[in-house]
């Protein structure tokens, strides 16, 4: 797997109102996913999400079940890779996603990436039924969950009895690969970079432009310690893209505090040598991008420019 360029897409509203008549919405995805693969993004992902996040919308703005549109979106495009940035591990027992992500890459033939981490919007877990706990609760989830969904993911049968878990002889048929590319989200020095080294392919950092280069080495040292070439282990950040200038409402001097250390802005070139000089030249292997639709709309073409100026940098 490797992951150089992606593409989220984490907005279902589309347009100055911030509404969008449902029966544009999926098109719309449709189009953005469609684009993207047309213009060489290697991967598309989704939120695995039921509420629209803060920062993005309001909790009653639309929100698309990830796997179920996943699925869709496997037969309207040819060549990227889906998958969630990332997985809620709280939302779905593990049998249930091991299932859900084999099916995924046999509608996709093998385009499938399983993207995990503990879950942490709490909103969502207590409108919705799920359990909170602490995030050493969650963490011990996903541990627990790994153990039986990575077994699953190549054709063995899990049995496992944790404190949240239990399975007996539990396997996933069909699959179309002997991997599933696996990607965590994070940045935690003491428990996600750890759990990275051990088990994953990908890490998409989560952390500001200035926490980059120290987020790196702590990769490389917690790799070393158990033999790991830290180059087998990719990194990815996701960064939001404004595209434009003061006369298209794009002022990079309005980005809120809390979103600058991961957001560029400006022309489709200026936002290139952003990411660049903020991303690339910290070590990073490779960015997934963000336009953010809720404010502008989906302007047709921007993701095909993005593409254009960012593959050269990302391929070498």
């Amino acid at each position: 797997m490797t992951i150089r360029l992606g593409l989220q897409i984490n907005n279902f509203s589309y347009g100055a109102s911030g509404q969008a008549d449902v029966a544009d919405l999926f098109p719309t995805v449709i189009a953005q996913a469609q684009e993207a693969d047309n213009a060489g993004f290697d991967s598309v992902f989704l939120m695995d999400h039921f509420y629209q996040l803060p920062g993005i919308g309001s909790p009653d703005q639309p929100m698309l079940e990830a796997y179920t549109a996943l699925g869709a979106l496997a037969t309207a495009t040819e060549n990227v890779a889906l998958g969630t940035l990332v997985t809620g591990n709280t939302y779905r027992n593990p049998t249930l996603l091991a299932k859900a992500i084999t099916t995924l890459d046999v509608i996709s033939q093998g385009r499938a990436i399983l993207g995990l981490g503990t879950g942490w919007f709490e909103l969502e877990h207590d409108q919705l039924g799920y359990e909170f706990g602490t995030f050493t609760d969650r963490f011990n989830k996903l541990d627990e969950g790994l153990q039986i969904i990575l077994p699953m993911l190549k054709g063995e049968r899990a049995t496992f009895t944790g404190k949240y878990y239990r399975t007996q002889e539990a396997f996933a048929n069909p699959r179309f690969r002997e991997h599933i590319p696996l990607m965590i989200g994070g940045s935690g020095e003491k428990k996600t970079i750890p759990l990275a080294a051990r088990h994953f392919d990908h890490l998409n950092i989560i952390a500001g432009f200035d926490q980059l280069a120290r987020k790196l080495d702590v990769v490389r040292q917690r790799c070393e310690e158990i033999d790991r070439d830290p180059a087998t282990l990719e990194t990815s950040m996701l960064v939001g893209a404004f595209i434009g200038g003061p006369e298209d409402g794009v002022d990079p001097n309005s980005i809120p505090d809390e979103f600058k250390q991961s957001t560029v802005a400006g022309s489709v070139e200026q936002i290139a040598e952003q990411i660049k000089s903020k991303v690339l030249d910290a070590g990073i292997d490779g960015v997934i991008l963000y336009v953010p639709t809720q404010i502008f709309g989906y302007q047709p073409g921007q993701i095909a420019a993005l593409g254009e100026a960012l593959k050269p940098l990302v391929t070498g």
